[in-house]
């Protein structure tokens, strides 16, 4: 198969989808890599690395959708992309699809196939593809919290560990999966005093356990959330539906309890943000205020430490990608059953539900499609 790698284009995008390592393996099965030149500077990857690696180093981003049969990417499509891509090519990619309307309806008249890293999905429920950005995302979520709440940033002027005689700053983290256990981990090694709330009581009390003592855990409600939110120094959301838009969890009312100069950094934003305040927004500008409340709302957090990113990610999209390309079109999808969830797209069809009750649109399931397909009906 002929992969293509291309260069990230959104802003203050500077992860690539693919490793020298993982191009070797792809070559040494027999098939091509192009590689679009420079795609790899952002995190620290030279053009002849890769060639080193057996990649085929092309120009410009047409160049490579051009000789491409399955592209692969670490970011959606932007706008620039749309015209690129071609009825029948495979895209694999974080998609996010339930939160662009826009982006849905774009790739929907190429008529790609869309495979979505955030919808590849185990039997367990684990998300093998999402696993490794989140656990980035909710470890520099604090991070970003602390910087915020400096007075210079506009922030309360509270330090999150506290020294002695001086208490701690309280960090509130809403959801305990895994980009809220990775925030309350950093948070808690800050030395702040930290509350996890979630629905599920035995992830609840699974954190309990293994948390240290300064992490509390609470069952997820909207009194309790009231409550936790007037004293929280920084509120980190970090809620997820599988495929879906995010739950808006905290509206204008809830948001008006917090303190003048707290943050909240809303790590679900790229599911569309789990407040009524929250939008996109880039490393390049990444806060503003609402109700003097600083809010963080990066679309692409990870993006931000390129090289750690790139390499926690492609370690665990390799085996997918060498399957799509060993195996084919749909084979790959249909020998895994978790390959066979992420396919948000077909030809025209959203196939993940989700996506399709996101906007109320109409749902195919793959299975149909590719039977049709095979019985040599018209789709």
């Amino acid at each position: 198969m002929k992969v293509g790698v291309p260069k990230e284009i959104k802003t203050e995008e500077y992860r690539v989808a693919i490793t020298p390592s993982g191009v070797e393996e792809l070559v040494k099965r027999g098939h091509t890599v192009y590689v679009q030149k420079d795609a790899g500077l952002g995190s620290g990857i030279s053009n002849e690395e890769y060639e080193k690696a057996g990649a085929t180093i092309l120009e410009t981003l047409k160049d490579v959708y051009d000789a491409a049969e399955m592209i692969v990417k670490v970011k959606e499509p932007q706008p620039e992309e749309f015209e690129l891509l071609r009825e029948g090519q495979i895209l694999f990619t974080y998609l996010h699809l339930a939160a662009d309307e826009n982006l849905t309806r774009k790739l929907m008249e190429r008529k790609i196939i869309g495979i979505a890293y955030e919808t590849v999905e185990l039997d367990d429920g684990s998300l093998p593809l999402l696993i490794p950005m989140s656990e980035i995302a909710g470890r520099m979520a604090p991070q970003e919290g602390a910087k915020y709440l400096e007075k210079p940033f506009g922030g309360r002027g509270v330090l999150l560990g506290g020294v002695p005689g001086v208490p701690p700053a309280k960090v509130v983290i809403l959801g305990g999966g895994t980009v809220g256990m990775n925030a309350a981990i950093i948070a808690a090694g800050m030395g702040a005093d930290v509350t996890i709330l979630d629905i599920n009581i035995p992830r609840l009390r699974y954190l309990s356990e293994v948390m240290p003592a300064n992490v509390k855990t609470l069952y997820s409600s909207r009194y309790n959330l009231r409550e936790s939110i007037k004293d929280a120094d920084l509120l980190i959301s970090a809620v997820l539906i599988h495929g879906a838009k995010a739950p808006k969890l905290i509206d204008r009312e809830l948001l008006s309890e917090m303190k003048d100069g707290s943050v909240f950094v809303d790590v679900a934003i790229d599911q569309g943000g789990s407040s009524d305040t929250s939008r996109p927004t880039t490393h390049r500008d990444p806060v503003y205020k609402v109700d003097n409340v600083i809010h963080y709302c990066v679309a692409n957090m990870p993006g931000a430490v390129p090289r750690t990113s790139t390499f926690a990610l492609t370690n665990s999209t390799i085996k997918y990608v060498v399957k799509l390309a060993d195996l084919g079109w749909p084979d790959a999808v249909l020998n895994d059953p978790a390959l066979y969830r992420g396919v948000n797209l077909y030809r025209g069809y959203i196939t993940y539900k989700a996506v399709a009750e996101a906007f109320g649109l109409e749902y195919t399931p793959l299975d149909e499609l590719l039977r049709a397909e095979s019985e040599g009906m018209e789709i």
